[in-house]
């Protein structure tokens, strides 16, 4: 037998009824839902609400990109666990939309917590770490939240170096213009190349 499922309203009384073949399995008011739901529920969240975890890249190249990241996302989380790059330069990470990565316009500052504290800044990306070394890794939870429109802001810690190494507190805020849907890990200077590690991200809305 086929099972029908159907949403009807009583205006009268203001609320709704959810009808398992024409039988009432739940009714629906503007202080919630009355009744048993049991079972399954299949499908994807249109709206936000639910954390989704990308799938995980190992790094590679002079960068990594995470694209097709949903309109009504709010906030998302980069993970680098163990990456490493060949030269000196100082990783990033960049926020971009539709038209592309953007390389311009943040306002990233940094403090490293160690025993000769030192402090950096950055125009072209988040970053992560105020000294760059070709025998260093990189560990660490980045977040970027959604404040308003376009406008992110990103903090977190990340710690580089080998045994005993340092641990850097960055933020930053950028302004995209119009809506984020990628994100990309870079080399700062964009030659320099990722030889090991995994980095991967997670989104909500």
């Amino acid at each position: 037998m086929a099972t029908s499922l159907t949403l009807e309203n009583d205006s009268s009384l203001a609320q709704g009824y959810l009808k398992v073949n024409g039988s009432t399995a739940a009714t629906l008011t503007t202080s919630g839902i009355t009744g048993n739901l049991t079972g399954n529920v299949t499908g994807s969240l249109t709206a936000g609400g639910s954390l989704t975890l990308a799938t995980a890249q190992t790094a590679s190249g002079t960068a990594v990109d995470f694209t097709g990241i949903p309109s009504w996302v709010k906030r998302i989380t980069v993970i680098l666990n163990s990456v490493n790059l060949n030269g000196t330069t100082l990783p990033q990470i960049r926020l971009g939309t539709s038209s592309g990565i953007l390389s311009s316009g943040y306002a990233s500052n940094l403090a490293a917590i160690s025993t000769s504290n030192a402090f950096a800044s950055s125009s072209t990306g988040h970053i992560l770490v105020n000294i760059g070394n070709t025998g260093f890794v990189y560990i660490g939870s980045i977040v970027f939240t959604n404040v308003t429109g376009n406008v992110w802001v990103g903090n977190g810690t990340t710690y580089y170096g080998a045994a005993g190494g340092n641990t850097t507190i960055h933020t930053s805020s950028i302004n995209l213009g119009s809506t984020l849907d990628r994100v990309r890990i870079t080399s700062g200077n964009g030659t320099d190349t990722f030889s090991t590690g995994t980095i991967n991200i997670s989104y909500e809305g």
